[in-house]
This record gives structure tokens, C-alpha cells and sequence, in this order.
């Protein structure tokens, strides 16, 4: 025992030294205070919410049509500003399984900017004009596909809660005080400005996820059980993310639907890996 002591005395002894004798390299100008520090250095990301600018499944959508110049040259705008970011990598809200077919057009996009889409959405028209701008060589994507049933409080009798949740769902909009249901009035890039705001980043937690666990029979759980679905999949979604792989060097843009924006910045905001840079530094 006394012998194990000894060895990690003389370990703990030699790491000071080295790192005593860095800095003094540091102050004769040897080493930076950078390079010291370059093993600790996160992976930066640029984490961005938006609405689906073309078909999508969810309830709620907002009204744009993707196919329209004048929303096109908006978009095309705001990716402007956004690549000022400089990103290497991004990544995008489509299935690892796609991401073959979506290397490939984003490379026909590449080569040619005029290029047409049949179906344009925010992937297209944000996410390959942003990359081309910034000359980012690579582009992934990270979804999960994973339904739930965010209906389930109209659907059971509801002996947890029903006189909270059903006031929230009847005007959610009316329990937070800087978020007004006026996305189909703002201008583009209010909308986006408005959706990456950390207000409205909880909200969508709790509209989608949160206020389920309001919702549940006599000693069940069936609203909770639905809601942890949705945070399983935001969960898979980062561990895809998390797959990819990226160097210290990297600069990362995620784009996706809001929602999983929202559980993005609370992952990320713990990560060891990745430090995420402020949206509006870029969205001005």
C-alpha cells in the first residue's frame, strides 16, 4: 500500500513540474497560453431552430411557401448571416440512413446553385445555401423517427391534472409573457429570431413534452409515458450526433425543427464535448 502511495506522489510531483515549466516556456514566449489550453478546448456549435419549410407531418405548421422567390431570397438572407459562423460540418434533420443521397445533392448544389428542387424544404433552401457560402465540405443527417401520442390528455380521463392541462392547451400562449401567437404575421426573420429565443425554446419543451406529465389515471402514468418518448427520441437524435465524427478543429451548424433545438441547448449546455455559441451573434 505504502509502495502504491509512493508511485502516485511521484506522478502527482512530475505533472506539476510539466505543467510548471509550460507556463514558464509560456511566459518566454515559447508556448501560448492557447496551446496549453488546446486540450480543453470544446467543439464549437451553432445550434438553430426553424419551423419545416416544406411538407411536414406535425400538427402545428406554419404557413411559407417554400416554392415562392421572395420567401427563397429571405431564406437565402438569413443563411448569408448564419455563415459568418464558418462552419466545417452540418448537420440537418433527416435520417443517418438518407445521408448517401444527401451528400450527393448537396454536392449537385454545390456545383450548381440555380439548382431546382421539386420539393424544397429547410434542408435545401437554408441548410446547402449556408454551406455553400461557408465552402463546408460535409453535411449529416441525425433524425430519429419515434411517434408518440401528445393527444393522450383528450383521449383518457385525466385524474392527475386535467384543470392545468386542459387551461394550458385551451391558450398556451398565455402563460408566458414575451411570446405572442403571431408567427404567420412576423416577417422571416423575426419568426426565426422569436423561435430561437430561450423562452420560447422552454415553451416547446413543455407543449410538447412536459405538460403530459399532468395527464394519467389512478396510479398510472400514461402521460409521463408519452412524454419520455419524446425526450427518447431528442436523446437518439444527440446520440447520432454524437456518432459523427469530429475533431477539436470542427465547427458544427445545427439545423432542426425547434423543438429539438430546444432539447439540443440543454444537452449540449452540460457537454464536456461541445460549447454552444450564441444564435444571435449571427442572427442580427
Amino acid at each position: 500500500m505504502r509502495t502504491k502511495y509512493l508511485i502516485l506522489s511521484v506522478l502527482v510531483l512530475l505533472a506539476t513540474s510539466c505543467t510548471k515549466q509550460k507556463t514558464k516556456e509560456s511566459i518566454k514566449g515559447k508556448i501560448s497560453k492557447q496551446e496549453i489550453l488546446k486540450d480543453a478546448k470544446k467543439i464549437p456549435v451553432l445550434n438553430f431552430g426553424t419551423f419545416h419549410m416544406g411538407f411536414t407531418n406535425d400538427e402545428n405548421k406554419t404557413e411559407f411557401d417554400e416554392h415562392d422567390k421572395k420567401n427563397q431570397e429571405e431564406v437565402h438572407k438569413i443563411a448569408k448571416l448564419l455563415a459568418e459562423f464558418k462552419p466545417t460540418v452540418i448537420i440537418v434533420e433527416t435520417p443517418p440512413s438518407y445521408n448517401e443521397k444527401l451528400q450527393s445533392l448537396y454536392k449537385q448544389y454545390i456545383d450548381n446553385p440555380e439548382m431546382k428542387f421539386k420539393r424544397p424544404d429547410e434542408v435545401e433552401l437554408l441548410a446547402y445555401e449556408l454551406g455553400s457560402l461557408s465552402n463546408t465540405k460535409r453535411v449529416y443527417g441525425i433524425d430519429y423517427k419515434m411517434s408518440y401520442n401528445y393527444n393522450i390528455g383528450t383521449q383518457i380521463k385525466n385524474e392527475i391534472d386535467s384543470v392545468m392541462h386542459d387551461a394550458y392547451y385551451k391558450n398556451p400562449f398565455a402563460f408566458y409573457d414575451k411570446i405572442e401567437d403571431d408567427r404567420d404575421e412576423k416577417s422571416l426573420l423575426s419568426k426565426l429570431k422569436m423561435m430561437n429565443h430561450d423562452q420560447y425554446l422552454d415553451f416547446l419543451i413543455t407543449v410538447n413534452a412536459d405538460m403530459l406529465t399532468h395527464v394519467g389515471t389512478k396510479d398510472n402514468f400514461e402521460g409521463a409515458d408519452e412524454a419520455a418518448k419524446y425526450y427518447q427520441r431528442n436523446l437518439r437524435m444527440y446520440s447520432n450526433l454524437n456518432r459523427i465524427s469530429l475533431n477539436k478543429d470542427d465547427r458544427v451548424f445545427i439545423l432542426m425543427g425547434a423543438s429539438h433545438t430546444a432539447f439540443f441547448r440543454d444537452f449540449i449546455s452540460r457537454s464536456p464535448k461541445y460549447t454552444m455559441v450564441n444564435t444571435f451573434d449571427y442572427l442580427k
